[in-house]
């Protein structure tokens, strides 16, 4: 699932696109929708909330000011094509929604969620979530006060919890643990300075939204971005131990988390023994047997 800078990243594209223009086609392609037309309307903004995306239409006639609402989910994904380019995707398989003006059209691929609301009522779909970390009015104080809620908690599935906080997902959440070496299975109370671990989280979203590459070990060669996301059965940049991979939360909800057993402290799943592959992000985890306390 795409990082909160992923997901700014396309509302900025979506914005400049079609932010000042009217909608000279809409075709939503999913069945609460598929009766809508939002043709003759300005589109006002596209912005983005934590993972979800809001474009939010003009009124037209007596009706209200309208909120499209997305989310990429795994696989979706929303592309930005010249208007009447016969090599477009609008017609390919798995397009859920398309957006033209006489100039740009935005076609939605895949998309895992597709609502519209009166743009008055945005909180019913997104007012459950966190403080957003890419948000002009990012509220660190309500950040530290969710994230410390539940001070047993794991630390990294605190942080997948869009209600604690918005846009950060497992290459954040794992990167973030390794930066403070703990492990993502930590209890949340095992933070020495939560101020200064939200800064960190804030201060990496911000410095890769406007890049497509991720980095946060401050080396773009490929390889050597990431300290520890996606890099299990690799060695660790810091220690050339073997970074490892398990699942963290509850199944089904449970995600991958990597972390380095040499230079992070705390809990971890323990596994069946055998070497690791290097596995991607989207790998399955070593299988978990329980808990074993590191310190």
């Amino acid at each position: 699932m795409p990082e909160g800078d992923t997901v700014w990243r396309t509302a900025r594209r979506l914005h400049r696109a079609l932010a000042g223009r009217e909608l000279l086609v809409s075709d939503l392609r999913w069945p609460s929708l598929a009766t809508v037309d939002l043709s003759g309307r300005e589109v006002l903004e596209v912005v983005s909330a934590g993972k979800h995306l809001l474009t939010r239409v003009a009124a037209g006639g007596d009706d209200p000011p309208l909120t499209l609402h997305s989310h990429l989910r795994m696989e979706g994904s929303w592309f930005v094509e010249r208007t009447g380019d016969p090599h477009g995707r609008r017609s390919a398989a798995g397009i859920r929604a398309v957006l033209t003006t006489a100039e740009w059209t935005a076609v939605g691929h895949k998309l895992g969620m597709l609502d519209l609301v009166s743009t008055d009522r945005e909180a019913e779909l997104v007012g459950h979530l966190g403080p957003d970390l890419l948000s002009p009015g990012w509220d660190p104080e309500e950040a530290r006060r969710r994230l410390l809620a539940d001070p047993a908690r794991e630390l990294g599935a605190a942080l997948l919890d869009q209600r604690v906080l918005a846009g950060v997902g497992t290459l954040y959440m794992a990167e973030a643990c390794f930066l403070v070496r703990l492990t993502p299975w930590s209890p949340v109370s095992d933070l020495e300075d939560p101020e200064g671990f939200l800064a960190l989280l804030h201060r990496l979203l911000h410095v890769n939204k406007d890049r497509p590459a991720q980095v946060t070990t401050g080396d773009l060669r490929h390889g050597r971005q990431h300290f520890a996301h996606a890099r299990s059965g690799l060695p660790c940049l810091r220690c050339a131990g073997t970074v490892r991979v398990a699942p963290i939360g509850v199944p089904p909800q449970d995600r991958t988390a990597f972390y380095c057993p040499g230079c992070q402290v705390g809990p971890t799943p323990t596994d069946d023994g055998r070497p690791q592959r290097p596995l991607g992000s989207s790998g399955r985890a070593a299988p978990t047997r329980g808990y074993r306390a590191r310190r």
